[in-house]
């Protein structure tokens, strides 16, 4: 049911709206049998309290909701920021959460955010749009997707189109010389793993570089898994000479994963990020990454936002990507496509 409000409760409970009241607030004078009721009535209605009276929504809070994916990721703090001082420019405070690349963690938080009031909610969604997700869309509450999306969710959306990025990146490495190039990629359960994952495999084969099965090994977005994937990789009897990592935390964790083996970026193997962070340009040598603006990306999510708020309902929003080469993708002049660089 959409819209339920506290008579509703009470209707289906079969009880006052006054003794649903005190039930929802806790108060010790109502009977365990009345407790009972009202209860499974809000779990049915999913019902809560001062987040469903359409009363209650028309009074502004001035307050919004961002949750992030990762609050350890560079690029998401990056946004965080980007969104915070946008909708603080257009008088409205931030409220901020972590889903730590977790579904059951961001609808614990998206659960939280619906109870407080906020105006609006911009989210980055895990997973199929179940859940939490799914209670914004059907309580009408305003929300924006921002760097990932759900699909059949009609929800207007600022994301990067990866490909063109992503192309530009095989297309350098294959200029150079390379011709397996290894692959971390995110899971495919998130839009922007299925995304960066279709465009890699495409400008593989537009390039005719090899496209073994083996040259791919899916991550979880986070520094651990761009270790672990570095690992499989370098360990093939036949190891790329070139790897792209679709995130920054995964290029990350591929850093310190060649830096243990002893091969120098570079000249033993080539790396390329997607995510243009901050320190990735004082590397020695300095990381080639596929950019994006998370500016741009913060600050128009604060905009389509305000806009589905006033009653809006505006278009989403599909911001460029470009490859921006530094000096860690050129030839490769030392010897990683040898197996015995594996014991290294």
């Amino acid at each position: 049911m959409t819209g339920a409000t506290i008579k509703d409760v009470a209707a289906l409970a079969g009880v006052s709206a006054a003794t649903a009241s005190r039930v929802l607030s806790g108060n010790p004078a109502t009977s365990p049998e009345a407790r009972e009721k009202v209860r499974a009535a809000v779990e049915q209605l999913d019902f809560r309290p001062n987040a469903q009276a359409q009363s209650l929504r028309s009074t502004r809070t001035n307050t919004i909701g961002l949750l992030v994916s990762d609050v350890r990721n560079p690029f998401f703090a990056d946004l965080a920021h980007a969104v915070e001082q946008a909708a603080l420019a257009a008088g409205y405070v931030t409220m901020l959460g972590n889903a730590n690349e977790r579904q059951d963690q961001q609808d614990r938080y998206l659960d939280t955010l619906i109870t407080r009031r906020v105006d609006g909610i911009i989210v980055a969604p895990q997973g199929d749009g179940s859940g939490a997700i799914a209670s914004l869309i059907k309580r009408r509450i305003p929300t924006v997707f921002v760097d990932r999306t759900v699909e059949n969710v009609a929800v207007p959306s600022v994301t990067t189109d990866s490909t063109p990025g992503i192309r530009q990146a095989v297309e350098h490495l294959a200029a150079n010389g390379h011709r397996r190039i290894g692959y971390i990629a995110g899971p495919r359960s998130i839009s922007t793993g299925r995304d960066r994952y279709t465009a890699f495999t495409n400008a593989i084969r537009e390039f005719g570089l090899d496209d073994s099965r083996e040259l791919i090994y899916f991550g979880d977005f986070q520094a651990a898994s761009g270790s672990a994937g570095t690992h499989a990789l370098m360990t093939l009897d036949r190891p790329p000479t070139a790897i792209l990592a679709a995130d920054s935390p995964m290029a990350v964790g591929a850093v310190a994963l060649l830096h243990r083996l002893g091969l120098q970026i570079g000249r033993d193997i080539a790396l390329v990020a997607f995510d243009d962070i901050e320190w990735f340009a004082m590397l020695d040598p300095a990381l080639t990454v596929i950019s994006h603006s998370v500016e741009d990306m913060g600050r128009i999510a604060v905009e389509l936002l305000r806009q589905v708020i006033d009653g809006g309902t505006p278009f989403s929003v599909l911001l460029p990507s470009e490859l921006v080469v530094r000096a860690s993708s050129g030839p490769v002049t030392g010897h990683a496509n040898l197996p015995q660089r594996r014991n290294n």
